[in-house]
């Protein structure tokens, strides 16, 4: 089946009993069970749901996956990779990166003394210098929130597993529909569904898809044994905003092309990051990686912190909201809102500076889209 089939078909069959076309919610806590050890396949709510089993296997279709496990929200399912590291480990990261997963591995990984290095994104041999004995996991975002930088996955991957060292990929600025991070190597592919999977601002959710049964199944225990899973309402929600992933994210692309040229050619623009760009320094590795550019785009605003105050209280369509990827178009402000958790002098170094503004773009009309942002800019 082609993606936009199977998001959706995948995991998702007539219900049995009354032929409902969607798949239903199944709000219960619990099940009827005929006899000792005899039951339909679920036995309580943590440990699996058929409105939740639908989502997984749906995601991991969706991404060329053999195993699926949706969370509660992407940090649930960030710490269900993490949780597989044990006291001593090395973390490797790339360097631009969501500021809820830097405080995660600073703030809470830390104190289990699993230490995390950054590395620029940039060549596979800057990886592999920074390995060490104690290397375990090697974690990429392509492309990177909120700078929309890239790193080669198929170059990373073929270092990670030369050293035996398992390799995720968060892959919610793409979304499977632009990018599929399995099919070039990597072992865990991560998403926050919240974002474009979702698609409709309403829900909060996580997801981590993998070919491997063994992990799977290692992934799978701590998923029950943590418990941070999604509601069945949850689970619907996003399997309802799945299905128009495809037609959502393919205009989503066309605005952002559309915006990031606008934005390059403005005079208050001093920078523009969007690999849609000939001028991207990774736009080559976009083509060859990704079917498409995404509808992240990000840029610095001549001026102070007081002219982006005024710019985001200007917008009229854009929303000054933290988020992404919902059919609306948002603009966000790093240093204060997504970002802040990383310490301002670490920030600054990385480019994240406090003119530094990232666009989600969203599939309003392109043309309103522009007049707004020349109001704003003017």
């Amino acid at each position: 089946m082609k993606f936009a089939t199977k998001a959706i078909h995948a995991g998702q069959h007539p219900d049995p009993a009354t032929g409902a076309i969607m798949t239903p919610i199944f709000q219960t806590s619990t099940y009827a069970q005929s006899g000792v050890g005899e039951h339909k396949g679920f036995e309580y709510a943590r440990t699996g749901n058929p409105t939740r089993s639908a989502l997984e296997d749906c995601i991991a279709a969706l991404e060329n996956g053999s195993y699926g496990l949706a969370f509660a929200s992407g940090m649930a399912a960030e710490q269900a990779v993490l949780s597989q590291l044990s006291a001593g480990d090395h973390l490797l990261s790339c360097d631009d990166l969501y500021g809820g997963t830097y405080r995660m591995f600073e703030s809470v990984m830390r104190r289990y003394n699993v230490e995390t290095s950054y590395v620029i994104a940039g060549s596979s041999a800057d990886y592999e210098r920074a390995l060490r004995p104690n290397t375990k996991l090697i974690w990429l975002e392509t492309p990177t929130n909120p700078l929309l930088r890239l790193v080669d996955i198929r170059a990373i991957a073929e270092v990670a597993h030369r050293y035996h060292i398992l390799l995720v990929v968060d892959n919610t600025f793409s979304s499977p529909y632009f990018q599929r991070p399995l099919d070039l190597g990597a072992d865990i592919v991560l998403h926050s569904t919240t974002k474009y999977i979702n698609g409709h601002s309403d829900v909060i959710g996580g997801a981590l898809v993998m070919k491997d049964e063994q992990l799977y199944q290692a992934l799978k225990f701590y998923q029950n044994a943590a418990g941070g899973v999604p509601g069945p309402f949850d689970a619907w929600l996003t399997l309802r905003g799945i299905k128009t992933l495809a037609l959502r994210m393919r205009q989503h692309e066309e605005n952002a092309r559309i915006v990031a040229r606008f934005l390059l050619e403005h005079l208050r623009v001093e920078k523009v990051y969007y690999p849609g760009l000939p001028s991207h320094p990774d736009h080559e590795l976009a083509k060859r990686q990704m079917s498409g550019f995404g509808g992240m785009v990000s840029f610095q605003l001549k001026g102070t912190l007081s002219d982006v105050d005024t710019l985001v209280r200007r917008c009229k369509v854009f929303t000054f909201a933290e988020s992404l990827g919902g059919v609306e178009s948002l603009v966000c402000h790093p240093a204060s809102m997504t970002h802040s958790s990383i310490p301002q002098n670490i920030r600054e170094a990385r480019g994240l500076t406090d003119t530094l503004l990232r666009l989600s773009i969203g599939i309003e009309d392109s043309e309103d889209l522009l007049l707004d942002l020349e109001q704003a800019l003017g």
